[in-house]
């Protein structure tokens, strides 16, 4: 009888693997991957890396402010597009998860789900609407970097106290607000987003594809996450060279930071977690052991998929490179500029 109970107290283990509060924040990861990742660079951004930014030596202190103000608008802006974007999509996946027959043709079900239990444990499903949900990240980027290069000049006035030019540009006011209260979010445009999103699914070149690569479900946000960034930088990069409301000697220095920040943080976050692949897939698989019985079990390694590759990344480019990259774009745009 004692060993019985040793036995059951081993197989079911109720320690830190499957603690009920790190499940549900894993399965709320799952459903909302792009909400995770805003949130953490929102925090981050605000606070990590400015601090680090102000501390970096033998750097002009406007070229400073300027990267502060850059850090502070970004993480506004993509937080502010998560909630109004990717949410909503988020929410509308979540509709479809729950009731599939409702928005997608039995050809889909049956093409997603093969072998699987029911259409949540497909590999291929899985992938197809993470797929969706963390693509709402690169789709907004350009846009997020119109608006974050268009606050930039009101951070630096409002915190720094730095006027950009000499007109008088119109202050935003309650009336320049986009209003959550003009939109209606009403019943029939919350079920035509699933209904929308139920097409793509249905798509068969797109079922195609995400049976082919099923198999790399783990890596799929961490491709999205590069692939955004970079697009984020090229936007940048071409919206601040363009930009009148930014002085002409302080751009150089703000896009080369931004470069210079997207390229280290790629290269050291595809780095370190090659590295770390052992380890990682050894923690995943004592988890599935603790989890094995869970029907979400397939939720809560979704989550830990996203929240890998979202810390790594995050750590590198809020926490360690902002002095670096701050230090190099000074010091590289006083070499051209000198030559």
């Amino acid at each position: 009888m004692q060993i019985n109970k040793i036995y059951k107290d081993n197989t079911n283990f109720k320690g830190f693997l499957n603690n009920k509060y790190l499940l549900k924040s894993l399965e709320k990861v799952s459903e909302h991957g792009t909400s995770f990742s805003a949130g953490t660079a929102l925090a981050m951004s605000l606070t990590v890396r400015p601090l680090a930014i102000l501390s970096t030596p033998d750097v002009e202190k406007e070229n400073k402010e300027y990267a502060c103000a850059n850090s502070i608008c970004s993480g506004l802006i993509k937080f502010g597009m998560v909630e109004a974007i990717a949410l909503p999509i988020e929410n509308a996946v979540k509709k479809i998860d729950a009731t599939p027959n409702k928005y997608l043709k039995q050809n889909t079900i049956k093409s997603f789900q093969g072998t699987a239990e029911n259409l949540a444990d497909s590999k291929s499903y899985k992938l197809a609407t993470q797929l969706i949900k963390l693509s709402t990240g690169f789709i907004t980027a350009v846009p997020k970097s119109i608006f974050t290069i268009a606050l930039i000049p009101i951070i630096m006035d409002k915190i720094f106290n730095l006027k950009i030019g000499t007109s008088q540009e119109k202050s935003i006011t309650p009336s320049n607000k986009i209003s959550t209260k003009e939109i209606p979010f009403t019943g029939r445009i919350n079920e035509k987003l699933p209904k929308q999103i139920g097409k793509i699914l249905d798509f068969k070149p797109f079922q195609d594809f995400a049976k082919k690569h099923q198999n790399n479900d783990k890596n799929i946000a961490k491709h999205i996450t590069a692939a955004t960034d970079i697009l984020l930088s090229a936007s940048f990069a071409y919206q601040t060279d363009r930009s009148k409301k930014i002085k002409e000697n302080r751009k150089k220095a703000l896009i080369y930071g931004n470069w210079i920040s997207t390229g280290i943080t790629l290269g050291l976050g595809y780095g370190i977690d090659s590295l770390a692949k052992n380890k990682i897939n050894k923690f995943i698989e004592k988890f599935s052991k603790a989890n094995a019985k869970d029907p979400k079990l397939a939720k809560y390694i979704e989550g830990l998929n996203i929240v890998r590759p979202a810390i790594i990344f995050a750590g590198i480019y809020y926490g360690l490179l902002p002095v670096i990259s701050t230090y190099l774009a000074e010091k590289t745009d006083k070499y051209i500029q000198n030559k």
